[in-house]
């Protein structure tokens, strides 16, 4: 069973005329949000009795104890991948999890071209050529194809950041955030090189930036001048120093 929280108690329209707003906890229709939201409470009060296996780890709660049970595995090395530290919560998770670093993507979109690691993530990624966005925010009424994306965009309204870093004390609202917060602060690997000097970096966009240095590339540019420079930090010196009666 997913793990629920008062993030997945979502609204979403319905293909009727007149739009309805559902509850993705147990399915309940309502044709104002107001009662939506009135209805949400029940499962949020209710939660902690329903959900009582606590994870002491990172206080995640479950409804069977074998979800906290795999659950654990993402707090120890059982299924630890060895590019990137993370633990996942089976082996099949592991698995798919390595595609990441192998860029193995078997799932491909039959409109577009693009690829996938996971079938699931190609089903939602269909719904951007339909037009299709039914899962809606109950706060500010921003509508989303995906039901992760929209889990994700309530932590803008309710401020949780889930994803903990294990080698410091910093917390993110998304997994890649978390990921790219070790990748570019607690692992001293640089994959990618520079096709002039070979000098290493973290990451390709810290490379991109390092290439201007031998391109001559100036991307930045004065929307007072023709003048153009490379990096952000002298274009809003020439700013301060040139424009600022302008600015």
């Amino acid at each position: 069973m997913a793990e629920a929280s008062s993030n997945s108690i979502a609204s979403r329209p319905h293909d009727d005329k007149q739009q309805r707003y559902l509850c993705t906890v147990c399915g309940e229709q309502f044709t104002r949000k107001r009662s939506l939201n009135t209805h949400r409470k029940h499962h949020v009060e209710h939660q902690v009795e329903e959900y009582v296996y606590l994870c002491s780890q990172c206080e995640k709660r479950f409804s069977a104890p074998h979800d906290l049970y795999h659950h654990m595995n993402v707090h120890t090395s059982r299924y630890m991948c060895t590019e990137c530290g993370e633990c996942c919560r089976s082996s099949s998770d592991l698995a798919v999890h390595r595609r990441s670093h192998s860029g193995e993507k078997p799932f491909v979109c039959t409109v577009c071209g693009r690829r996938f690691t996971k079938s699931n993530n190609l089903s939602q990624h269909c719904r951007i050529h339909s037009g299709e966005k039914p899962y809606k925010c109950h706060v500010c009424d921003m509508a989303f194809s995906q039901s992760g994306t929209l889990n994700t965009h309530m932590r803008v309204h309710t401020g949780e950041k889930p994803y903990k870093c294990s080698l410091c004390d910093k917390s993110f609202r998304q997994s890649y955030d978390l990921q790219l917060h070790r990748t570019n602060v607690h692992s001293n690997r640089r994959p990618h090189a520079c096709c002039y000097c070979e000098k290493l970096f973290k990451t390709n966009a810290v490379l991109n930036r390092h290439v201007r240095v031998h391109s001559g590339a100036k991307p930045y540019s004065c929307r007072h001048c023709s003048d153009c420079f490379t990096w952000p930090g002298q274009l809003k010196r020439h700013l301060l120093q040139s424009h600022s009666e302008s600015t």
